[in-house]
């Protein structure tokens, strides 16, 4: 039985579309925003060759782990298909070329996305330092599995929860960028900031629409945002599958947690700047809305409790073998 949308959410937020509008900065013009082809070699010049052996001299000093949070990284990019359809819950695009403001979003903002899985793709291929073909059938699987945010009916859900991950993303390349740099690979520095600042972009669009209902629909924000944080965020690559491992996710989680490049303490800083950036202590609310918002307010303080055990946790994990990394262990 399929579950039924809730009407009263998807009139507020179809009664956002001026507001929505608005916003549209956060999409760049096409002409001015950045393409792969700007942070790769030229394979059309004549020294194409010497292009290309540059390109990939740098990368032979990333480390194993951070290759597997890169590819990670770029097989959770390559599952857009997934995200831009539950996504269209919000925008009811039923023909392919509205006009309207959520429309407009829903297209601009996967057709930026979609620039990140190809620039991290084209990376890896070039650098010869991964397994494509272990990387290709993990994007089979991920795609073909499909992609359950555990979100509906609760429409308003929709915009907590890329809200929350268009800023954990943000932080996740951030940090691979700030990391390889240390390693002495400045191309991929580079790609990894450029695709941060989509990142940054595209959280500012969400976490100001989700302000915006909280405006317009206080109580009902208020429980949305208690019932997804209670669910856990589920993270958008959790059903990785390269044919081998099935706790890809699991042990792909592990090495970012222990690079440090996505940590628990990121989850509950995220969850912390969220709260306050829609004022959820400040809302006037009543009944159970009331209960919702005194639990949100304490969730960061409390995943930072068994923060250094899960942490501990991890660093005693034994080494885990991956596909991507021609079955290496790290």
């Amino acid at each position: 039985m399929f579950e039924q949308t809730n009407t009263h959410q998807l009139e507020v937020l179809q009664s956002m579309q001026d507001f929505v509008a608005e916003n549209l900065q956060f999409l760049l013009p096409v002409e001015k925003v950045w393409q792969p082809t700007d942070s790769l070699p030229d394979l059309t010049a004549e020294n194409w060759r010497d292009q290309v052996q540059s390109f990939r001299e740098p990368a032979q000093s990333i480390s194993d782990e951070l290759l597997v949070v890169l590819v990670g990284d770029m097989v959770t990019e390559e599952a857009l298909p997934s995200y831009s359809v539950f996504l269209n819950e919000i925008a009811q695009e039923r023909h392919g070329d509205s006009d309207k403001p959520w429309s407009k979003w829903l297209r601009g903002w996967t057709a930026e996305e979609n620039r990140h899985g190809d620039l991290l793709n084209a990376y890896l291929r070039l650098t010869g330092r991964v397994d494509m073909h272990a990387i290709e059938l993990t994007v089979h699987y991920l795609i073909a599995n499909g992609f359950n945010p555990k979100i509906f009916p609760d429409m308003y859900n929709i915009l907590v929860y890329t809200s929350f991950q268009e800023r954990a993303t943000r932080i996740s390349h951030g940090n691979v960028g700030k990391l390889v740099s240390q390693q002495g690979d400045a191309n991929l520095a580079k790609i990894c900031q450029r695709i941060a600042g989509d990142e940054s972009r595209h959280e500012t669009f969400y976490t100001r629409c989700m302000e915006r209902v909280f405006d317009l629909d206080p109580e009902n924000a208020m429980l949305s945002v208690g019932d997804m944080l209670r669910t856990v965020i589920a993270m958008p690559g959790r059903f990785m599958y390269d044919g081998k491992d099935p706790d890809l996710f699991d042990h792909f989680a592990i090495i970012a947690q222990r690079t440090g490049v996505y940590t628990i303490h990121d989850y509950a800083a995220i969850i912390d700047h969220l709260v306050k950036t829609w004022n959820i202590a400040g809302r006037s609310v009543t009944g159970k809305a009331t209960k919702a918002q005194e639990w949100i307010c304490r969730q960061a303080e409390r995943y930072l409790r068994f923060a250094d055990i899960v942490t501990a946790t991890i660093k005693a994990q034994p080494p885990i073998s991956f596909s991507w990394i021609r079955d290496r262990k790290i």
